[in-house]
């Protein structure tokens, strides 16, 4: 049987670094749990490279994916 890893709580820290493969972006993350979040609303970010979620005012940065290879 597969050992899976318990989802990370949503909406726990106040600002989330993401790159290309997180988008489109939705806060709570789509590796996140949702069932104690608030509704899973997407983020548009690619064209300033920062957002803040309306529900929970977590904020979101847009990180160059060449600084993570």
């Amino acid at each position: 049987m597969e050992n899976k890893q318990p989802k990370e709580q949503a909406c726990t820290k106040r600002r989330y670094e993401v790159t290309s493969a997180d988008l489109p972006l939705s806060c709570p993350e789509r590796t996140m749990r949702v069932w104690d979040a608030h509704p899973r609303v997407y983020l548009p970010i690619e064209a300033t490279g920062h957002v803040v979620c309306p529900y929970c005012e977590a904020e979101y940065i847009l990180i160059n994916d060449q600084t993570h290879k």
